[in-house]
C-alpha cells in the first residue's frame, strides 16, 4: 500500500455543464500527469468517438475537446492509500471539495466512472453537492468483462447532458 496524493488540477471552464469523476489517477496517469493516461484505458477513445472527433493522444487537444463540449474532468479523491491502481484496495480516502468546481461552472450533472468512484462520491460528496451522480462502467482495461461497443453505449448518456 502506498499513500498517494492527486497531483494535477481538474479540467474545466466556466461553461462546463457536465462533470465526469474517476476515483484516483492510476499509476500511469500519476506518472504522466493527466487523466486516463494508461494506453489501454478506453476513456479517451470512447469520448473522441462519441463526440465524433478525430482521436489524438495530445493532452492539449484532449483538454480542448472537453472545453468545446462543456465537460469537466476530475477525480473524487484528493488522497488515499492504494495498491498500484486498484480501486478495491483504497483505504483512508480523502475527497476533493466538489463545490470548488460547481460554484464556478454550470454543472448540473455528474457522472462517475466505476463502482468505487460512485460509492465514494455518494458517501462523501453527495451530501454537500446534492447532485446525484450517474454511474458509468469503468473504462479501465482491468474491466475487460465489458466490450468496447457496450461501454461506448453506456457512455452515450453523456450526450444527453452537454
Amino acid at each position: 500500500m502506498k499513500f498517494v496524493y492527486h497531483e494535477f488540477p481538474p479540467v474545466y471552464n466556466c461553461e462546463s455543464k457536465v462533470l465526469i469523476l474517476g476515483t484516483m489517477p492510476s499509476v500511469k496517469s500519476r506518472q504522466f500527469g493527466f487523466y486516463y493516461a494508461h494506453p489501454q484505458n478506453r476513456f479517451w477513445k470512447i469520448l473522441f468517438d462519441l463526440l465524433e472527433e478525430e482521436y489524438s493522444n495530445d493532452v492539449e487537444i484532449k483538454k480542448q475537446l472537453l472545453y468545446q463540449h462543456h465537460i469537466a474532468l476530475w477525480d473524487v479523491l484528493s488522497s488515499c492509500e492504494i495498491e498500484n491502481s486498484s480501486d478495491a484496495s483504497i483505504k483512508n480516502p480523502k475527497v476533493h471539495d466538489m463545490n470548488h468546481i460547481i460554484q464556478q461552472t454550470n454543472i448540473q450533472t455528474i457522472f462517475t466512472t466505476g463502482k468505487k468512484a460512485t460509492e465514494l462520491y455518494m458517501k462523501y460528496c453527495y451530501p454537500d453537492t446534492k447532485i446525484p451522480c450517474i454511474y458509468l462502467p469503468s473504462p479501465s482495461s482491468a474491466n475487460c468483462s465489458i466490450l468496447y461497443e457496450d461501454l461506448k453505449e453506456e457512455y452515450q448518456k453523456i450526450l444527453d447532458y452537454i
